[in-house]
């Protein structure tokens, strides 16, 4: 495939007539369809086999195959079951992959407009090609890269890919190629939109090689890793194959040298596998993280990977964009300069808090108003929902501002009359009106403030440098700035040149994007949740520096920003230079590639990276983050596809109640691993421990996979299904290197383990020897008292050494007494119903046996509960 973009071939084309339909055919050959290079999906089949690509899996196959074997298909088919189970479940997760490509691909359904052969023509996107002329015009979404050649007024809204908040406009002089995309403004750029003004462009690249396929390249190619807990549940399984081989090893050499039949030794290594796999792990997680996912959609947040709900209360660093996440996204007024006859009179408004800002009165305003208003041709009315706002972002302000200050901009424009317009120019860089009162004449003029006071001739040049001084700070400070003037007149001027001199300064208004309100609480909550936020954006420096400072995301006298052309190849970064990075809270004019390279930086370091986004420029990024998190409301299609999470109110404050939750939920999941592990590890020393003292096979492989996947499953789920915790946002965020279980936890386990083992095989034992049942009965009750144990060793969860044994957050949960009841009558049926019976090997016992099974389960519980208090392991 040849490439999609030449120089070479643009002075072919002919900008009068465009291609002939033969040239254009020919180039379509060549270079191909502009279409975004597709590629094949994943099929159902591979996402649904590489669920037992895992070691764990291996070992219960194995286990499988050898019940087969001993000719015990019963046990067999069941674990068999167990790894179809957690197949499934893995599968329906995984299923939900991203979809990114596909929605990218969905910006090329609109038609174009191209010039061909001296005729204009509308055609699919997809049949542009190099050296097409491309005729634009407002509304239109521009569907290839291309080289201005003719401007009329032409204004782009270039956000999703810039992260620019304003629509850019447009000229025909040539820019530098190295210059970012932001500053190309002779460019336009696949995926935007024209929100004012018409243009010719020439084709220069399609499909691939446009600024917006190779976004989508970047998609394509940033890998997607494995989230922290999965790595870490993943550890934890690969810690239990290593006990149960080593424990296995040991108890097959005992063996050996007692002269055990290899038969029994086989059975009882396939129990010490089953035994220490924690099947149900996998569906506690799952129902725990989809449980904390409904729960984020009553919050207004969308969760589309679930592991992602646990990774987002880890996250220690979030980067977000500027525009609309921590601003309106919408332009109004922010600051007026008005002269005075002796001093200028200057004030900053408060556009994000309409309620509290008083606009005070006075001559000065109210022509500045008139005038905003008269020189304007956006609309803007309605109540409510039906509310419309149509035109120039800036016009459609200057007219919300009037309505704030009480001018109404229809009876404005009834009072006076529209006679003339000189529409806006690259050349003139000014826009002029001509308007009749009932007997004198307005004109109104707004435009650059070097354009305006050169018509100004009253105005001292004292006052033309206090007003460029102000016009310069407020540049600066990241605000667009327009100059205003007027002129009465007695008698109807020329409308050729009403515009071009006597006029009279009026004076200067800057606009912003103003910031949110709720972000400044939010993001105080982040600090105190050791969070760093940090805002990466393609917009202006100043304004991103002045929003970081607006809404304290740095200290106000604050001013390290770094830009994209002050960010180096990370393999060429000095020491200095990682610790600016390191240090840096405000990027500006960052392309796609830059945002990847500094969320790569920062996981680089060790940290867990959330990012935020809604344009198509945002994807990658959104992809590559630990945590994606898209806009819901105005994002596009793209970012809400490559992104973890959606927000559907657009609410940074949205964020921080997911990460308090996210914060729960790894808590809640970090309990109920340590049951599940201290269950697991006790069915091993039951097993390990009884055939190496010889006292033969006190479990059965079945009966422990029972355990495994039914009466331990739903105490976890209890324990997994907990509520906020406030204390939780008042801690830093766990240290992402250290694993889910630190070394007090594995104590913990490694004690509850022992009493429960103690426990079951003193019953094991008081059965076979004291009462003399036989072994299949005392098996029964072996049974029974493991299951019994380990359904009232959740009540060993509860937090704190001083805590009350009879109250606390374990008996205070409710789910934790549903689940103990249902167990009970699953283990009532395992002895009623003859196919339990039959398939467990259970056995009929005496009234006198109910006695040890609740002896069973009350020492453990006594024995840890001296044991934390004597030895203080809390």
């Amino acid at each position: 495939m040849p490439p999609h973009t030449t120089d070479s071939l643009l002075p072919a084309t002919d900008p009068a007539t465009g291609l002939s339909a033969a040239e254009a055919r020919q180039r379509l050959i060549y270079y191909g369809p502009n279409a975004l290079d597709a590629t094949k999906p994943e099929s159902w089949f591979a996402v649904f086999f590489r669920q037992f690509r895992s070691l764990i899996v291996a070992i219960l196959a194995l286990a499988a195959g050898l019940s087969f074997v001993l000719n015990d298909s019963l046990e067999g088919w069941a674990i068999l079951v167990v790894l179809a189970i957690n197949a499934l479940t893995g599968f329906v997760l995984e299923w939900n992959a991203s979809r990114s490509m596909q929605a990218l691909r969905q910006l090329d359904t609109a038609p174009a407009r191209v010039m061909r052969a001296g005729q204009v023509q509308e055609i699919s996107s997809e049949a542009i090609t190099v050296g097409d002329l491309l005729l634009v015009e407002a509304g239109d979404l521009v569907m290839a890269d291309a080289r201005l050649i003719e401007v009329h007024q032409l204004e782009v809204d270039e956000s999703t890919l810039t992260g620019e908040s304003l629509p850019v406009a447009k000229t025909t002089a040539p820019t530098p190629t190295e210059a970012p995309l932001a500053e190309k403004h002779n460019q336009l750029f696949k995926g935007t939109a024209i929100t004012a003004g018409t243009g010719r462009a020439l084709v220069v690249a399609i499909g691939s090689q446009t600024e917006l396929g190779r976004i989508s390249q970047l998609v394509e190619g940033a890998e997607r890793s494995a989230t922290p807990l999965e790595k870490k549940l993943d550890g934890l399984s690969r810690v239990l194959i290593v006990i149960t081989l080593a424990l296995s090893v040991l108890f097959v050499i005992a063996g050996l040298v007692r002269g055990q039949a290899v038969v029994q030794l086989i059975e009882t290594s396939v129990a010490l596998a089953i035994a220490a796999i924690p099947e149900g792990m996998a569906v506690v997680a799952t129902i725990a993280l989809a449980y904390g996912m409904m729960r984020l959609a009553q919050k207004k947040v969308l969760v589309k990977r679930l592991a992602a709900v646990e990774t987002l209360g880890g996250t220690n660093v979030i980067f977000t964009d500027k525009t609309g996440t921590l601003t309106e996204n919408r332009i109004d007024v922010f600051s007026l300069q008005l002269p005075g006859p002796e001093q200028d009179v200057y004030l900053e408004l408060n556009p994000a808090n309409t309620s509290s800002t008083t606009i005070p009165k006075s001559t000065e305003l109210d022509r500045l108003l008139v005038l905003g208003v008269l020189c304007n041709n956006a609309e803007v009315g309605g109540e409510g929902e039906s509310f419309r706002e149509i035109g120039d972002p800036i016009e459609v302000a200057l007219l919300k501002f009037a309505i704030r200050a009480g001018n109404h901009p229809t009876t404005l424009r009834t009072d006076y009359r529209r006679l003339a317009e000189q529409a806006f120019s690259a050349d003139t860089r000014l826009m002029a009106t001509l308007h009749q009162r009932p007997t004198t004449y307005l004109v109104a003029v707004k435009g650059a403030i070097e354009e305006v006071m050169a018509r100004c001739p009253a105005l001292t040049d004292e006052q033309r440098d206090r007003q460029n001084l102000r016009a310069s700070q407020m540049a600066q400070s990241g605000l667009r700035t327009l100059a205003f003037a007027y002129k009465e007149l007695n008698d109807q001027p020329d409308e050729a040149t009403f515009a071009d001199a006597d006029l009279v300064y009026a004076g200067l208004i800057g606009f912003l994007d103003p910031p949110r309100l709720p972000v400044t609480s939010a993001l105080e909550a982040c600090r105190k949740a050791g969070i760093r936020v940090i805002m990466v954006t393609g917009d202006h420096p100043a304004t991103a520096l002045t929003i970081a400072r607006q809404v304290k995301l740095v200290r106000a006298n604050e001013a390290l920003v770094m830009t994209g052309n002050e960010l180096r190849p990370l393999d060429q970064l000095t020491e200095s230079d990682r610790a600016k990075l390191l240090q840096c809270r405000v990027f500006a004019r960052v392309s796609p590639a830059q945002k990847l390279a500094l969320i790569d930086f920062y996981q680089q370091h060790g940290n867990i990276v959330g990012m935020t986004g809604d344009g198509v420029n945002d994807a990658p990024a959104l992809k590559k983050a630990d945590i994606g998190i898209a806009m819901g409301l105005r994002g596009t299609q793209v970012a809400a596809e490559a992104a973890d999470l959606i927000l559907k109110d657009d609410s940074f404050a949205s964020i921080v109640r997911a990460i308090g939750q996210g914060r729960v939920i790894f808590e809640n999941i970090r309990k109920f691993v340590v049951f599940l592990l201290s269950c697991n590890l006790s069915e091993i020393f039951v097993v390990a421990v009884a055939g190496v003292v010889g006292l033969g096979n006190p479990l059965l492989p079945l009966q422990i996979l029972f355990v495994n996947i039914v009466t331990d499953v739903f105490p976890a789920l209890a324990l997994g299904v907990g509520r906020e915790n406030g204390v939780l946002m008042q801690q830093p965020p766990r240290d992402p290197k250290s694993p889910l279980l630190n070394r007090a936890d594995w104590q913990r386990i490694v004690l509850y383990a022992i009493a429960i083992t103690v426990a079951v095989l003193g019953t094991y034992a008081y059965a076979r020897w004291v009462w003399h049942y036989s072994e299949s009965a005392s098996r029964t009750l072996t049974f029974y008292a493991l299951c019994w144990a380990q359904l009232l060793h959740v009540f060993n969860l509860y937090s704190g050494r001083n805590a009350s044994l009879l109250v606390n957050e374990i008996t205070r949960n409710r789910y934790i007494w549903l689940a103990l009841l249902l167990c009970v009558g699953l283990m009532v049926l395992t002895y009623a119903v003859p196919l339990f019976r039959k398939a467990l090997a259970i056995q009929p016992f005496d009234a006198q046996a109910l006695l040890l099974l609740i002896l069973s389960g009350v020492v453990p519980i006594v024995l840890v509960r001296l044991v934390r208090n004597v030895f203080r392991l809390d």
